[in-house]
Formats: C-alpha cells, structure tokens, sequence
C-alpha cells in the first residue's frame, strides 16, 4: 500500500501531463481524483492500534524490497504515527492548493498540476523512506517541480526567486548525501555488510569530531528546509514569487521536510553530536524567532510579511526539538501541523487579494472589510491562530514547546517568549493596514465565494479541533522511535 500510494501520485501527474494537450482543464479533475484516491489509501493504513512490523519499533506499516543490493541499497518504506500525520497534511494541503489554483492558473494547467502532484510524491516518499539513500533521492524528487512551479508560474522576480531556491536546497542535499556515504562507510567499518538502512545505521555513528562533521553534513541540510536562521534567505524571495499553491505547498509541506529529517534522523542517529550541538541549535531558533518577527513587521508586502513569519514560527520547531525534553517535542510535533495550516490558509489569503487587487502591497489596501466581510472574517482568524490565540493550535503547540524548555532553559525560554508578543503586533499591523482603516479607492474587490469559503472553513475546523482537543495527534505522536536522550519517548 505504501508503494502504491507513491504511484498514484506518480501516475496521476503523467495523466495529468498527458491532458495538457488534449484537454488541459480536465487536469484539474483529475488532480483532485487522485489526491481522493491517494487519501483512502492513507486512510486504509490509518492507526487503528500500532502494529509491529519493522525491527524494534512500532510501525504502522512496514515494507522493504532489493533495489541495489550491491551497495546495501532497498526499497525501505515504513509508517508510523509521525509519518501518518505527516502525509494526513501533505494530502491535505495538496486538496487546499488544487483549490487555490482552480482559477488562478491559466497557462497549461495540465502541466502545473502534473508539478505539484509529483511535488506531493517526492513529499510522500521523504516522509516514508527508511534506507536513507532512498530518502536522498526523494528529497531531489519534490525539489524539480517545486523549482518549475516558481519559475514557470511565479510573479514577476520568479527566475531569481527559482535559482535561489534550487542552489540553496541542492547545495545543501549534496552535503547531506556525503554524510549518508561516510555514515554508511563508517558503518561497515564495524564489521556489518554495507547499509543503507535506517535500523542498520541506529547506534553507528561515530562520536567525537567526525561524529559531529557528519551530523552537520545532515543537520545543515535539514536546517536549509526548515528554515534555520542564517540560511534562511531563500524563503522569502520563494514565497513571495510563487503561485498561491505553490506557497501553500513550500510553507505547509516542505519546509515540514526539514523538521522531519531533525527528528527521524539526526536526533535518534547521533544523540551524543545532537547533545553537544543542542545549545548552538536553541541560540539559532530563539534566534529565528525574533529576527523573523522584527523583518515580518517590517514588510509592505502581504506574502513577504507571511514568510517572514514562517520563520519565526519555525524556530519554535527547532528550540523544541533541541530542548530534550518530551512535552517539548511533542509540541514541536504540533506545531509543524499547526503551522501547516494557518500558514496556507494566509498564503491563500495573499493569493486571492493579488487575483483581485493584482498587488501584494499592503499600502494600496485598506478598508477591505466593508467591500469583503467573509475575506476579512477569515484573514482575522488565521491571524488570530497565527499569534498563538487560546483554542487554537498554533497556542497549544507554542505553550508546549515554552513550557518544556523552560523545565530546561528557563532564561532560552523566556526570549523565545518575546516571540508571541512580536507576533501579535505584525499579525494585528497586517489585519489593520489591509482590512482595517480608511477605504482605498483603488482597492476595489469581490468577496470570498463558496469554493474559497469552503477551503477556508475546512482550515479553520482543523484550527480549532487541533486548539480545543489535541489529544489524537499527540498519541500519533507519541508512536514515533523516541527522540530523548534521558528515555522519555514523545
């Protein structure tokens, strides 16, 4: 089932490629049928209990095939509670970004949605890839698409915004492609065959310092994708330049990409280089935090303002990860969810105000709530949801991660606190400049109609299921190989 849900990514995006041609607006439909084919799937597989199917942990599905035998290669699959929640919003946020793209793209739909299915099957398999050389070829996989998606369908600087994006992500796997080679080199210098594997690598790494050069050749990469700050720079300039539904898909997926590669692999596989590095990774989220809160206020331009705050709302992930300490994580774990959607939903928020408006600027925008109500009803919510408000997910994630670090850092803590304070004041600054204040006379624009409205509502059920009762995707995560070095499991 696990290789057969990569396939129908796969094969619907060469069908979809097919119809360019002949009739490039079905591509759509079928887009849209095949992520419904792909979600029954998943949820054939959902955790109705764990089951034990690969070597020492609970998986919830479990396969491996010979690929390269020579070399320790296979075709390793395994899905568990983490990856399981992972993929419910990959599928998830691909139905929000065939949505957001309905209207808004006109030239070859066909191909455009052949992209973003094939970005979604490059998704799928990093989250289910076992042997890490697999895993290195999907994290290629989901970076090709996703580049033709900015520069074939992006605005006006979208070349520069592509290039950037691509070298940054390319540089950075092929570090991480060394360190799975020396990783797997090591290994076998113990005296095992030659692997690949995810459970054959476990408790082999080297310590001392090329345990940590290797670590680093992992965790810069990871950092790239999620992103960390100091190696941020390519995001703003891809969120901005990308298509409504390729912001959705690089702020509510990929960048997930990142934190799952810290959690699945860097952490577990090197815990003593991950230790001693832990107080280097907190100084880069608090870090993160308060730099992208400061440059998101600072920002005349809608999609530049919310990258910005994804950011910030991502170095939560990292001080959460690096705090070693269960509640901590396993609110980084919500956070990716939670960051998952609200982020999408303001990103298509930016999307449909360009359809209309055919500008980002916020300083041509203002009093938008008289002419779109239901607009302004929905961007106050996930703005509100953004800056961590009681009952929704982004505060039950971001109370987690504070109150688990402070347990360990209190004073990291404390800084990183300042971060809800700063994200109140640009979420209220973009609520008022844009919907709020005097009616712009050239800002002229028709409300939200039933298909945005729809999307919109299912994004804010999600929001406010995850604030109100967070429990199930806490015992997802609480599935996952453990992550702290004292034993608790998260």
């Amino acid at each position: 089932m696990l290789v057969t849900l990569l396939l129908v990514l796969l094969g619907g995006g060469l069908l979809c490629l097919a119809l360019d041609r002949f009739r490039p607006e079905a591509a759509r439909l079928v887009s849209l049928l095949t992520l419904v084919v792909a979600a029954l799937i998943l949820a054939s597989l959902a955790p109705l209990g764990p089951a034990s199917a690969g070597p020492g942990n609970a998986w919830l599905a479990y396969v491996q095939m010979p690929w390269i035998p020579r070399f320790g290669i296979s075709i390793e699959l395994g899905l568990d509670g983490l990856s399981f929640l992972l993929l419910v919003l990959t599928l998830a946020l691909g139905f929000i970004a065939v949505s957001a793209s309905w209207t808004e793209i006109s030239f070859r739909p066909g191909l455009f949605q052949a992209n973003l299915l094939w970005t979604l099957a490059g998704v799928v398999g990093v989250f289910l890839a076992l042997d890490l050389f697999l895993f290195f070829v999907f994290w290629e996989i989901m970076l090709v698409p996703m580049y033709l998606l900015i520069a074939v369908w992006g605005h006006e600087a979208r070349a520069h915004a592509a290039y950037k994006f691509f070298i940054f992500t390319q540089v950075s796997g092929l570090l991480m492609l060394l360190a799975i080679l020396v990783l797997a080199w090591t290994a076998r210098t113990t005296g095992q065959a030659l692997s690949f594997s995810y459970f054959d690598l476990l408790g082999q790494a080297p310590t001392g310092q090329l345990g940590m050069a290797i670590m680093l050749g992992f965790f810069i990469a990871f950092a790239v994708k999620l992103p960390a700050f100091g190696v941020h720079t390519w995001l703003p300039d891809a969120h901005t330049q990308a298509p409504t539904a390729g912001s959705v898909l690089l702020a509510g997926i990929l960048l997930k990409t990142g934190a799952y590669g810290l959690i699945r692999f860097v952490l577990p596989l090197f815990p003593e280089s991950s230790l001693a590095f832990a107080p280097i990774a907190l100084g880069l989220g608090v870090a993160g935090i308060l730099y992208g809160a400061v440059l998101a206020f600072a920002q005349d331009d809608f999609k530049r303002l919310v990258a910005y705050s994804s950011v910030s709302h991502m170095g939560f992930v990292l001080l959460g990860l690096y705090a070693f300490n269960a509640l901590a994580q396993r609110g980084a774990v919500v956070q990716l969810v939670a960051h998952g959607i609200s982020t999408a939903a303001l990103f298509m928020m930016a999307g449909a105000l360009q359809q209309r408006l055919h500008t980002r600027d916020m300083r041509k925008m203002g009093g938008l709530w008289q002419q779109a109500p239901r607009m302004g009803a929905c961007a106050l919510f996930f703005a509100m949801a953004s800056l961590g408000l009681p009952g929704l997910g982004n505060f039950v994630a971001e109370f987690m991660v504070l109150a688990g670090l402070f347990a360990e850092h209190p004073i990291t803590a404390a800084l990183a606190a300042l971060g809800l304070v700063t994200a109140a004041i640009y979420s209220l600054s973009l609520i008022q400049r844009a919907f709020q204040g005097p009616d712009n006379d050239q800002a002229k624009i028709d409300d939200f109609g039933p298909r945005e409205l729809t999307t919109m509502a299912v994004m804010a059920a999600a929001l406010l299921w995850l604030g109100l009762y967070p429990q199930p995707v806490l015992d997802l995560a609480r599935i996952a190989p453990p992550l702290s070095l004292s034993g608790l499991s998260p």
